[in-house]
């Protein structure tokens, strides 16, 4: 049976959703139970945020699925203009659903890429220099790692002038401690060319190491990285 026509009582599905009981609304069951509860109608009536006068956001979802007898996949190459032909979608909500779907579908594909790994500071020089190669400015990044050392995702935190960059340390860790990455890599430019770290850099290495270590989470290495070349913390065991 499709999960999608798993619902409660008729009575129930008639009234309006936030009429419901609070652990049977979309919203509020997703906050309560956790997502793996909600079926496919819950899912949409949370992007479509509310139905019309004759039907709920639930229902109204529900006509949208059986529109394609359950078929997500087929539901994903629907138009903008195709939802819009359904009473209470108008450009707005089509839009917001399919959206929802092209982004499902490109999670499920990067899913199935070989994430980078990071074995030592050449990758890392290797795998930010395009990013950072022709900044005019100094950025302070971050790159987050698994357990097994492959790339999460890296984030900029800061962006300043030609000699400098101020940096707030909940703003580095706030990504890690998001996306439950127990590793870190520090990584910032010098448009000057001068590869060797200056005092700021090395006190600043050692204070977000140290705040690591409280969060559990391991400052991997700090790279300086210059269109010539790097300074790794690491290489130089700069990192106790």
């Amino acid at each position: 049976m499709l999960r999608a026509l798993q619902l409660s009582d008729s009575t129930t599905k008639k009234m309006p959703v936030k009429a419901w009981a609070e652990e049977n609304r979309p919203r509020e069951k997703m906050l309560i139970h956790g997502n793996d509860v909600l079926s496919d109608a819950d899912l949409i009536a949370i992007l479509i945020g509310s139905g019309t006068v004759d039907v709920n956001a639930v229902e109204l979802a529900e006509q949208i699925l059986l529109s394609v007898d359950g078929n997500l996949s087929e539901l994903g190459r629907r138009s903008v203009k195709d939802l819009m032909k359904f009473k209470g979608i108008g450009e707005a909500k089509a839009v917001t659903i399919v959206a929802a779907l092209e982004f499902g579908r490109r999670r499920q594909f990067s899913d199935v890429l070989k994430r980078e790994n990071i074995r030592n500071a050449a990758d890392i020089f290797t795998f930010m220099l395009p990013t950072m190669i022709d900044l005019p400015h100094e950025e302070f990044w971050i790159i987050l790692l698994n357990q097994a050392k492959d790339v999460i995702s890296k984030h900029r935190i800061s962006t300043g002038g030609v000699t400098g960059v101020m940096i707030d340390a909940k703003m580095v860790f706030r990504p890690a401690l998001e996306a439950l990455a127990p590793n870190l890599i520090l990584v910032h430019n010098h448009p000057s060319g001068q590869l060797k770290p200056s005092k700021q850099d090395i006190d600043l290495t050692h204070k977000l190491r140290f705040a690591g270590k409280t969060l559990d989470i391991i400052v991997v290495d700090h790279v300086i990285i210059t269109r010539s070349g790097y300074f790794s913390f690491s290489d130089e065991n700069l990192l106790n």
